[in-house]
């Protein structure tokens, strides 16, 4: 059985029938004709956001503890579902097949397995941005990474999905693997567990490891085209790369202000 650019997808792993029954052809389509509305939601998301801090201000923050366990728990499991499955299918395709076609291959957006995780992952980008609402009403520090991110990542998920570029794959398994650890770690925090500083140290340094790796990606990905087997757009590609460079220096910035500058300061009161 071969999809994408040729890659054999007899996977050992079986599927579940809703990824079975999955028809991605249609939700390719879908994406195609609809991939713009990601520019609606990103201006309705920033008007609600900082008109929803104007709203804010004169009046208490609201607890939602509760309603908080719940939202980050949900996204918990549903990221590490996701990275469990689109992290086979990827370990498969790099012991089969090898790191380029890893890269290369456009089988992640039909093959057994990956193509429903691939549109719940990009649809996901949209509920998302709901993580705001509960910074906005409990009235704590919005910090422009965590809109920036929201924004940027929805818009570029369904502009590159619905041309099923190369290298989405990589960006797709390593964003499940992150949100996995990220949105375990909200919960533990939303729950009132004491969660040690280690992990949330090791949370942000996998952040930066995913944004450098995304940049590589978008550097073979180019580098490969002009061989004629690696299929993506210029345009892309630029959106790619400058989208993960500047992520790369934001959360190397909030890495060094958070925890070495911390670290220093704590050190130098004892």
């Amino acid at each position: 059985m071969l999809h994408g650019n040729g890659t054999d997808l007899h996977l050992p792993l079986s599927e579940y029938v809703f990824e079975r029954h999955f028809d991605e052809r249609g939700a390719i389509e879908w994406m195609q004709a609809n991939w713009s509305k990601s520019f609606v939601f990103s201006v309705l998301y920033a008007i609600l956001v900082f008109g929803g801090q104007y709203y804010m201000k004169p009046r208490p923050k609201m607890n939602l503890r509760r309603l908080l366990i719940l939202w980050s728990l949900s996204l918990a499991l549903f990221s590490i579902v996701g990275a469990i499955r689109t992290g086979y299918y990827m370990l498969h395709i790099l012991s089969s097949s090898g790191f380029r076609q890893s890269i290369c291959d456009q089988s992640f957006y039909s093959g057994p397995v990956s193509k429903f995780w691939a549109y719940a992952f990009v649809l996901s980008k949209a509920p998302e941005l709901g993580d705001t609402a509960f910074i906005v009403l409990r009235k704590q520090k919005l910090l422009f990474l965590h809109w920036y991110h929201h924004i940027t990542v929805l818009l570029y998920s369904w502009y590159s999905y619905k041309d099923m570029v190369a290298g989405g794959g990589w960006f797709m398994t390593m964003n499940y693997g992150v949100h996995a650890l990220m949105y375990s770690y909200y919960t533990m925090r939303a729950a009132g567990l004491r969660v040690p500083r280690p992990f949330a140290v090791l949370i942000t340094s996998a952040q930066i490891a995913q944004m450098a790796m995304g940049l590589t990606v978008s550097g073979l990905v180019y580098y490969w085209m002009q061989q004629g087997d690696c299929p993506s757009h210029i345009d892309n590609i630029a959106w790619a790369a400058l989208m993960y460079l500047s992520y790369l220096l934001l959360f190397s910035n909030f890495f060094y202000h958070t925890y070495l500058c911390r670290s220093s300061a704590e050190r130098k009161t004892q």
